[in-house]
């Protein structure tokens, strides 16, 4: 196939019965990506043109392929109809992006999601039924953590600028209590609920520390979030 990549044994382009993830494109961008849910645990896929990337990606799964054309028939090929869903991480070719989304629809994906370098560009493609992630806004491992939790992650806006996000609690807070955190001093948001597991608290205590797995209900401004998340992030 295009695509093949140089010198690989025809055993190599097996694929798994059932991936999570196709990521397609391995910039800067589509490699956070696929570092972070390859850590995980989960099953990816993924493809680039660019043979030394890919190589790169061999690392974190064996189901990393070069495709140097990119159509519908090739990502078929390497699996990409066994994901649940794609991600479209090509930054320097918008047209090939587009279509690159059309294909994964076409090939049944349950949720697409694209990268977009402006917000016009985030139309088209939102306009297709993709979700858009833009990367001045949104880091590789921050699209990661929110993936990890069905996929997405909570988000309400109450108006033009105060929002609701439910998020994993980050790594560097894992141990500190609710108290020591101060979130409301030091990043001016506050922790409206905290749930682990199936259990949901919304009066806990100051002295609760936060675990591994915790999810965080906060609110505040949209600048005061994004800095929270930055500050804590495990990049």
């Amino acid at each position: 196939m295009a695509g093949c990549f140089t010198g690989e044994s025809t055993n190599m382009r097996r694929t798994p019965q059932d991936a999570a993830f196709a990521i397609i494109g391995l910039g800067r961008f589509g490699m956070a990506v696929a570092d972070k849910l390859s850590e995980y645990g989960y099953s990816i896929i993924c493809c680039d043109r660019d043979a030394e990337k890919v190589r790169e990606a061999r690392n974190l799964t064996p189901f990393a392929y070069v495709v140097e054309h990119m159509s519908k028939e090739s990502l078929d090929e390497i699996g990409v109809r066994n994901c649940d869903c794609g991600i479209v991480c090509i930054g320097s070719a918008f047209d090939v992006s587009i279509l690159t989304t059309m294909y994964l629809t076409e090939l049944g994906l349950k949720k697409v999601i694209a990268k977009a370098n402006s917000e016009d560009q985030a139309k088209i493609l939102r306009q297709m039924g993709a979700m858009t992630v833009q990367p001045e806004k949104d880091s590789g491992t921050r699209l990661a953590d929110r993936l990890m939790y069905n996929d997405q992650i909570e988000c309400f806006t109450l108006d033009g600028e105060t929002q609701i996000h439910t998020l994993k609690v980050p790594a560097s807070l894992v141990g500190q209590s609710v108290a020591q955190v101060d979130s409301r001093a030091r990043y001016g948001i506050n922790i409206i609920a905290i749930r682990h597991d199936n259990d949901i608290m919304t009066n806990f205590d100051p002295d609760y520390r936060f675990r591994a797995g915790d999810k965080l209900s906060i609110i505040g401004s949209k600048r005061d979030i994004e800095r929270f998340e930055d500050m804590n992030s495990d990049e």
